[in-house]
């Protein structure tokens, strides 16, 4: 008799493994509530769906400037970044990185490349760091909850980042850390369907092509559901924060002035983070809850940095050993940038 109980778990991890997970936990949130708290089920959808209102505007205006730029191909403007002296390829580097709107895992092929015909791993470096902290995107989100100087500090902490992380490199280029930096195996794709992101030539008037007129209209609707989602997430998770969590635990762990409680906001951004659109709303109700203006940025700038996408596109192409540089770095970083917006702000 055929053994019909064989593949009977395949389909359910199959399913398991196509559920969008944050989808899921919208969904779990609401449900909990009405079962264990019907009481603060409605005051939790009212905050979020308020709170998405609010930076509705915001979310607009960063969705079309993504959509506007990756229609035009100006990510082919990256490669000039890998061009011409060291020190200026660093500069570039962590300038563009802070400023580019494209996925981490979009830039893998990129920089594969750029690194196997010659690029110096300090300019890879600087960009590496920068990237995953700021986008167009994100400095808009940024600044419609947490404010325009927060926002401004964030991406200048970025460029910073990029800069020391580059320099760094540069320094200790013929150490034994960054000796010879690259996996010995073919560089990975990327996931984002294109091999090739950056080549070819800008098009400013992408209106008048109907590819590129499709790339927009894909990018936008990908980048409104992708920011969607986990800004009604951690819209959800906040409220649930500034509901249960008493503010003086907080306050007591990552509240007051010092280096500790930035240290502690480093350490804990590193594995606490969900994305870095997610995680506005989430350093905004610990900011209302108690804790400084140092231990918030160091928690964006850590957590931002050892975020899964940025990590995976970092350990896919290069050795162990530079990988926990990239994060040492990035943790350094993070300290410092945080300690000198606490004495600013």
């Amino acid at each position: 008799m055929a053994n019909v109980h064989t593949d009977g778990p395949a389909p359910i991890v199959s399913l398991w493994k196509r559920l969008d997970k944050a989808l899921l936990c919208i969904l779990l949130v609401p449900v909990l509530l009405a079962i264990f708290d019907p009481a603060q089920l409605r005051p939790t959808v009212s905050f979020a769906t308020q709170a998405i209102l609010h930076t509705g505007i915001f979310i607009v205006f960063a969705v079309l400037a993504v959509a506007y730029l990756k229609a035009t191909g100006a990510e082919s403007l990256l490669a000039k970044a890998f061009e011409g002296k060291e020190t200026r390829m660093i500069l570039f580097g962590a300038a563009l990185g802070g400023l580019s709107p494209f996925c981490s895992c979009e830039v893998i092929p990129f920089i594969a490349a750029m690194l196997a015909v010659g690029a110096p791993l300090s300019a890879v470096m600087a960009f590496w760091l920068a990237s995953p902290l700021m986008d167009p995107a994100m400095f808009l989100i940024t600044s419609g909850t947490l404010g325009f100087d927060f926002a401004l500090a964030k991406t200048l902490s970025a460029i910073g980042l990029g800069l020391m992380g580059g320099f760094i490199v540069m320094g200790f280029a013929k150490g034994p850390v960054f000796a010879d930096p690259l996996r010995d195996r073919p560089a990975p794709k990327s996931c984002c369907g294109s091999d090739k992101p950056f080549a070819g030539k800008p098009e400013w008037a992408f209106w008048r092509d109907s590819h590129r007129r499709g790339v927009f209209k894909e990018t936008a609707v990908e980048n409104a559901l992708f920011l969607g989602k986990w800004l009604l997430l951690a819209y959800l998770i906040e409220a649930l924060m500034l509901h249960y969590i008493p503010a003086e635990a907080i306050a007591a762990v990552l509240g007051g002035d010092g280096l500790r409680p930035i240290v502690l906001g480093a350490l804990v951004g590193a594995p606490a983070y969900l994305n870095g659109y997610a995680a506005v709303p989430l350093v905004d109700a610990l900011l209302a809850q108690g804790m400084s203006n140092g231990a918030a940025m160091s928690f964006v700038i850590a957590g931002g940095v050892s975020c899964i996408p940025a990590a995976i596109a970092v350990w896919a192409l290069v050795k162990p050993r530079v990988f926990y540089a990239y994060l040492t770095i990035a943790m350094l970083g993070a300290m410092i940038f945080g300690s000198l917006w606490g004495m600013i702000a």
